[in-house]
Order: structure tokens, then sequence, then C-alpha cells
């Protein structure tokens, strides 16, 4: 699995417009058969799916995230032996919201992005179930009564909520590493509600724009001194969160509002461009109709 380092060139291009190049030359997940409702999709992480033994280079070479790196170094002998007992492990079973637009396709669900992203950064093997949500299975509501998704299945129980989950998966998988730390966890956590505040606002004055452009502006002074991501020169759990979130921005505000984030707050640009040209991104993400149609029913409600 290859990544994107952190000082990827930059074009006049959105991160979005870039993103969509690369994601139309991707195959889309191929379907291996039906579970109940539910669509049963190959969705091993790329450095997990391989079926070379512990030989393979795969499992020799690991990636240097460190700012302005971009080189493949030798793994470590316990994060080759860590990769390879996940590449033969049984796979995770991932409960997942399925497109509304496209049938067989994920959905458009940021906290179940942000679950997938954590399984595809520890390089581990999963099974990606697709739920109707409109018509949820009778297995669903018996493994988890409230019928949410995300949920993943550990040692033979289900786990629900995103903060749960990836929690789980960093103490069980702690290799590599993605816990960020107390002091930087919460950087960028307000985006996402001032987001909702705006796209749902139908007064141009009454300070949502406004909101939103001053966490922002926050989340750019954060980057321009501490990044290019959150915890520095490595991805972390907080980008992994809050990466998909800035994604249903990018598009649902494109989409409802005409609007983007400003070319003056570069550091978040470059962010955005980084965080979705990341290969384990690409392969996660939501369709831009599914994004849309989503956010639908806040935006005229």
């Amino acid at each position: 699995m290859s990544f994107f380092s952190a000082t990827r060139a930059t074009s006049n291009r959105s991160p979005l417009a870039s993103l969509c190049d690369r994601a139309a030359s991707s195959p889309a997940p191929t379907g291996s058969g039906e579970l109940g409702m539910a669509v049963l999709l190959r969705g091993t992480s790329a450095a997990a799916a391989t079926t070379a033994g512990p030989s393979s280079a795969l499992l020799a070479t690991t990636f240097c995230r460190a700012r302005g790196c971009g080189r493949l170094l030798p793994a470590a002998p316990r994060l080759q032996r860590a990769f390879a007992a996940r590449a033969s492990a049984q796979p995770l079973e991932v409960c997942a919201k399925e497109s509304i637009t496209v049938p067989g396709r994920l959905g458009d669900c940021p906290f179940t992005q942000r679950v997938l992203l954590t399984i595809e950064e520890k390089h581990l093997p999963y099974d990606l179930k697709l739920v109707n949500l409109a018509n949820k299975p009778d297995w669903l509501l018996e493994i988890n009564p409230e019928g949410k998704v995300p949920i993943v299945k550990l040692e033979d129980k289900w786990i629900a909520d995103s903060d749960v989950i990836t929690q789980t998966l960093e103490e069980k998988y702690p290799e590599p590493p993605l816990a960020t730390p107390p002091d930087k966890a919460s950087v960028g956590s307000k985006i996402f509600s001032t987001f909702i505040g705006f796209l749902k606002s139908k007064d141009p004055s009454d300070g949502t724009e406004q909101a939103l452009l001053d966490e922002l502006t926050s989340f750019d002074s954060h980057l321009k001194d501490n990044g290019p991501f959150i915890n520095g020169g490595a991805i972390s759990a907080a980008d992994l969160s809050l990466g998909p979130k800035l994604y249903h921005m990018e598009i649902a505000l494109g989409h409802y509002k005409n609007w983007s984030v400003p070319d003056s707050l570069s550091h978040v640009k470059q962010y955005m461009k980084s965080i979705f040209s990341m290969d384990s991104f690409v392969k996660t993400l939501a369709l831009q109709e599914d994004v849309i149609a989503g956010w639908r029913p806040k935006v005229m409600g």
C-alpha cells in the first residue's frame, strides 16, 4: 500500500477536484455475495491483502510520514511480525451504511469512514457488510438494537460508536500507533458542528458562516505552527476523524451554498489535499451524490 507524503506538490485545483480524479480512476469495491439485507464486500486493507508470505516486500517495509519524508524505510522486526500476523488473521466484520444512489457502494457516513480509515492505516483485513438503513435487517437489530452503524465485531463481540471502536482498535493493535496526544486531540473538533450550523442556516446574517470561518482560521493557525498534520509530521487518530468531516463540508457547502474554504486559509486547503489524497481515504470515501443526498434533509428541514 502506498501513501502520499505531506509535501505533495500544490496546484490551483481544489482538494475535491483532485480527489475526484483519483476516485474516478480507482476501481469500485467488488461484491462477493449477500448476507440478509446487507452486501458483503471485499474490504481487506491494501497492506494486508497480499497473497505473499511474511517474506513479502510489503511486510518488509513501512512508510515514514515525518515532515518532508516520502521514502520507504525498512520496518522494525516487531512491525514486520505484526503485519505478517494480520495478513493471515480472521478479517474484522464491519457493518456500514450502503449508498442510497448506487447499490453495493459504501454510504455517506463520516463516522464509518473514520473507522475504516483506522482499520486501513493499521493494515487490518476486514469484511464490509453494507446495510440498507431504510430497511434494516433483523440480524442488525439483534446485534445492535438501535440499528446504528458503524459496528465492528472484535473477538466475537460487536462494538458500536466510532469513538469506542477506534480506541479499542488502538489498544488491541498498537502498531502502527495512531493515538493523538491529549493536548492536540481536540484540535479542529468544533469545525463539524459549526459547518452543520452554517449549512442549516437560512439567515445570511446570523453569524453561522463567521463561526465556521473562526474555527477554520484557528485550525489554520495550528497547522501553520504545528503541521502539516494535527500532531505534526505524522497522521494520527484526530486526522482520521476530521478528514471525513472536512470532505462532507467541502461537498455539502459547495453544493448547497456555493461556498468553499477561502484561499487565505492555505494551510487548511493543503491539509485537505494531503488527507484526501491518501490511498486509504480514496478507498473509503463516499460518493459525492450520497453526501449531497445525505445532507438534503438538514438543508430542507
